[in-house]
């Protein structure tokens, strides 16, 4: 554009001159070698012009076929390189796309028309070529290559560290990474690749020179890296809380001026402050984060940062929570937590019933339950709770990549991300099922409505001791009546447990019959007559005998239960008169052995207290009675079948040995 306006003034200004010229017209006279030349002006101006333009063509042919070849040369050579660079295009396109026949042909070509030494772009062509067609290990050996030169020595850094991560190889990834971080500071990839490695294994110093080298580069944005200078000297200060309070100290609180809305550094400031018995100044900065960002857990180093208190103290100092961050949901909860520890029961349940119509969550309704369960004892309220907070929206907790930890985390541990993990609900379960869709502010309201009431508890009064039973004689005791025997369902005397029966894992050996004397009663005394009877005999006579009731029968005082050579202890069995039956053949031998039996009304006029006692015994326990029998069976002499036709059926539940 240039040029053709000062083709355009030049044009215009000769014209402008031959003009003026002809409006002036003269005689131009030459003398020469006494020859004299006479023109006008005109023609003077005119011939030399064309003079001027004839000398300016004939440099210009000549120039141009003195420098003809050369052209020529130059041009094929453009138009090589034009369309050596045209196919190098195209591969890179076709490589982008995934067409691997086209980017092979392509960087074939393009080798053909352009230098690989003088144009890099050919070794990017052909490694591309490579993984697309799966020869890893040549794309290796061609970034390798690269990374050799200096003019491409970072693109095949950045390769390398790519195989190495898909090889699974987190060394040589670590190694190629902070070499082109090392080398150019400026590279994102390489920064912050880097960075992560060195976080992942606690380098915090390391971490924190390569991120300054970050912001000296600008490639990281002012605020950005703020935020992870405070996270870098949270984690370095959380390491050194028990070995340099000092330093955490330091750390902790420039961080806390990078990120004021940071509760990790304000917890990790008050831990370092009260190793170093600094309470007011811990106290100060936790109120500080309080009402910036308030959250349990500064609330639960608040309320127990001074060692010792009691529990009203604690509540005091809750309480200041709650003035400092007034008509908040974690206020309320503190206060609330508090006053449970403190059992002020009333106030613990407006705090927490407050905090629940503010955000209902899991941890108030549990907190609930624990008030109910604390204050009335009640069951079915706890119950009620347990069953609000199923459904409630859960807690929130220290999140990152799906992973919740119970507490701050400078480097998520599922993908090594620095500052992955957030204070938020979740993302597993947002919320619980809900009731016909309403908020969980309703939710409250419907979980107060359908509270059952308390429920009073009566205290059972104390049942009244048992009577004692009368004493029996030492002959009675040795030798009850019929009637007793008959309905007694523990034949074992009271001198020998029942439970030593039971935990006998083999019968007992039968003792023999010379010594069947020793565990025969003793026979019965006396009968009186039924003159010396005194009304309530005759009473007791009349009773009928339809409903026996088993009796106890009481060892006499002065005998221990007899014992026989080899060191057992023989037991005292009295066996029921209507289970001896005499063996077929009536042998005298056996009636001899057998114990004398008495009859009901024999009994009666014998023993009327006894009577009595059979009458205000409880009913007879099926397994006591079972096991008597079994009892009975295995120390029955040898003589005595013990076997009772009249017994009535045994039922399918009871247990026999035999």
């Amino acid at each position: 554009m240039i040029r053709l306006l000062i083709f355009v003034v030049l044009v215009l200004a000769l014209g402008f001159g031959f003009a003026w010229l002809a409006d002036r017209p003269g005689d131009l006279f030459i003398v020469w070698q006494d020859r004299r030349i006479e023109m006008s002006l005109m023609t003077a101006v005119t011939v030399i012009a064309s003079l001027i333009a004839a000398i300016m063509i004939s440099w210009w042919l000549v120039r141009t076929i003195i420098y003809s070849p050369r052209a020529m040369s130059r041009y094929f050579r453009a138009s090589k390189r034009d369309r050596g660079y045209q196919a190098l295009s195209t591969g890179l396109l076709a490589a982008g796309a995934g067409d691997a026949v086209m980017a092979r042909k392509m960087n074939k070509r393009t080798k053909g028309l352009l230098n690989a030494d003088q144009e890099p772009l050919i070794h990017l062509l052909d490694v591309q070529a490579a993984l697309i067609e799966g020869r890893h290990e040549e794309a290796r050996k061609l970034f390798e290559a690269m990374s050799n030169d200096p003019e491409t020595r970072l693109l095949g850094l950045r390769g390398l560290y790519l195989e190495a991560q898909r090889q699974g190889a987190d060394e040589a990834a670590q190694h190629y990474a902070e070499t082109a971080a090392e080398q150019a500071p400026q590279l994102p990839w390489a920064a912050s690749a880097a960075l992560s490695y060195r976080t992942r294994e606690g380098k915090w110093n390391e971490a924190l020179s390569l991120l300054e080298k970050q912001r000296q580069a600008g490639t990281v944005e002012a605020a950005s890296a703020d935020r992870t200078k405070a996270v870098l000297l949270t984690a370095r200060a959380r390491d050194h809380a028990d070995s340099d309070p000092s330093m955490a100290r330091d750390d902790a609180l420039a961080a806390l001026k990078l990120a004021p809305a940071f509760p990790p550094a304000a917890l990790v400031a008050t831990k370092a402050l009260l190793r170093q018995d600094n309470l007011r100044k811990a106290a100060k900065i936790l109120e500080t984060a309080w009402k910036t960002d308030p959250h349990p857990d500064i609330a639960e180093a608040y309320v127990r940062a001074r060692i010792g208190d009691t529990a009203a103290d604690r509540l005091k100092r809750a309480e200041r929570l709650e003035k400092l961050k007034p008509l908040n949901p974690h206020s309320l909860e503190a206060v609330a937590r508090a006053a449970l520890d403190a059992h002020r029961f009333d106030l613990a349940r407006e705090k927490a019933e407050a905090a629940a119509r503010m955000q209902p969550c899991e941890g108030l309704y549990l907190l609930l339950a624990d008030i109910e369960e604390a204050e009335t004892g009640d069951q079915g309220r706890v119950r009620h709770w347990l069953s609000q907070a199923v459904r409630a929206p859960r807690d929130p907790a220290w999140t990152a990549d799906g992973y919740v930890s119970e507490t701050w985390e400078p480097v998520s541990p599922v993908t090594g991300k620095l500052d992955a993990f957030e204070w938020k609900v979740p993302v597993e379960q947002l919320a619980g099922p809900s009731i016909d869709n309403q908020p969980p502010e309703q939710g409250f309201e419907r979980a107060i409505a359908t509270l059952p009431p308390v429920r009073i508890q009566e205290k059972p009064a104390p049942a009244p001791a048992p009577a004692p039973a009368p004493a029996a004689s030492p002959a009675e005791a040795v030798a009850p009546s019929a009637e007793t025997r008959a309905a007694a369902p523990k034949p074992v005397a009271a001198a020998v447990p029942v439970e030593k029966t039971r935990e006998r894992a083999t019968p007992p050996p039968v003792a023999q019959p010379e010594k069947a004397s020793e565990t025969e009663p003793k026979p019965e005394p006396d009968r009186k007559p039924e003159a010396d009877r005194e009304p309530g005999d005759a009473k007791s006579a009349e009773a009928p005998a339809a409903e026996p009731k088993p009796v106890e029968a009481k060892p006499a005082a002065d005998k221990a239960p007899p014992t026989r050579k080899d060191g057992a202890v023989v037991q005292r069995v009295l066996i029921p008169s209507n289970t001896i039956k005499a063996p077929e053949g009536g042998s005298d031998r056996g009636k001899e052995n057998r114990p004398p039996v008495a009859t009901a009304d024999k009994a009666k006029s014998e023993s009327p207290d006894m009577t009595e006692t059979v009458k205000a015994a409880e009913p007879a326990d099926p397994e006591a009675e079972a096991r008597a029998r079994e009892e009975a069976f295995l120390t029955h002499r040898p003589d005595d079948p013990g076997i009772d036709t009249n017994a009535e059926t045994e039922k399918p539940g009871r247990f026999r040995l035999f």
